[in-house]
């Protein structure tokens, strides 16, 4: 595959920790229910549309979203992670989802099929790109005049704490990794909206909006569980990874982070507030 996000492509498609997203599939999938569900009641599916799937990661959205379609819509699944193209297109075909098709590509450069798309969506797979206005607009290119775009990324670091008490817990332990760009290709590039909504009107789309969505991550029952995953995972896990954190440096993270979260035990589960900026908008008609 030719990319032009190749750094990106390398993290999520070759490294250790992109790896871990596989192995922790399920609980991640948990997690991050809320915010499929979020993009999924905006995004509006019916049955016998037609949807690109941006990002599609393991295929939790493209799933959901071939169950929202039917047997007579069709769902395009994209990621430039091959492992996670074939995990989605495993999951897909042992659910005898028909109408997905997966495809290893960079949305930023890939020739989609111009304008047969009802909707584009995306649960966080559209913060990666080098130039996103280049991406919106070739992910507009597939849909149909007056197609939708939804999509959900992170909100500002200091309204989640899911990124942010366990960057707290690293640094405090190991110290302070280099400053990069905030608006550098990542999980936070998004956290401003309105820089956001002026790259997708530089693409050409119209009726764009974006707010903030607060809602609750749906952690692993046990506090314990929740802390280690952010280690092999989550917001932590760069730190570690740069730092190249010891046995004895991990556990004291994973402890400080268990202490952090403790204040959203409940009868329910772990419950993790969180901000999230829902974008919206259509290809001009």
């Amino acid at each position: 595959m030719t990319t032009a996000n190749e750094e990106q492509a390398e993290y999520w498609g070759k490294s250790v920790l992109g790896a871990k997203w596989l192995i922790h599939e399920d609980q991640l999938d948990h997690l991050l229910a809320p915010v499929l569900d979020l993009v999924l009641e905006r995004a509006a599916l019916k049955p016998g549309m037609r949807v690109l799937d941006i990002g599609c990661g393991t295929g939790a959205s493209t799933i959901a979203s071939a169950q929202e379609v039917g047997r007579n819509g069709r769902v395009l699944a994209a990621d430039f992670s091959q492992p996670f193209a074939h995990r989605t297109r495993e999951r897909s075909l042992d659910l005898g989802l028909t109408q997905v098709e997966v495809e290893c590509v960079d949305a930023q450069t890939f020739g989609f099929s111009e304008g047969i798309q009802d909707a584009v969506i995306s649960r966080f797979g559209v913060m990666f790109f080098e130039d996103p206005v280049a991406a919106f607009a070739n992910m507009a290119s597939a849909l149909k005049p007056g197609g939708q775009m939804t999509f959900a990324a992170w909100g500002p670091l200091s309204d989640n704490p899911w990124f942010k008490l366990p960057h707290i817990a690293a640094t405090n332990q190991l110290g302070q990794p280099p400053k990069v760009d905030r608006y550098a290709p990542g999980p936070l590039a998004f956290h401003d909206i309105e820089h956001v909504t002026d790259m997708m009107s530089r693409a050409g789309l119209c009726d764009v909006r974006g707010e903030t969505v607060s809602l609750f991550l749906h952690g692993p029952d046990m506090l314990e569980e929740t802390a280690a995953l952010c280690m092999r995972v989550g917001p932590a896990s760069r730190v570690i990874s740069h730092f190249g954190a010891s046995d004895e440096d991990i556990e004291a993270i994973r402890t400080a982070v268990a202490e952090a979260f403790a204040k959203y035990a409940t009868d329910d589960g772990i419950r993790i507030p969180a901000a999230i900026n829902l974008f919206q908008a259509r290809r001009t008609t």
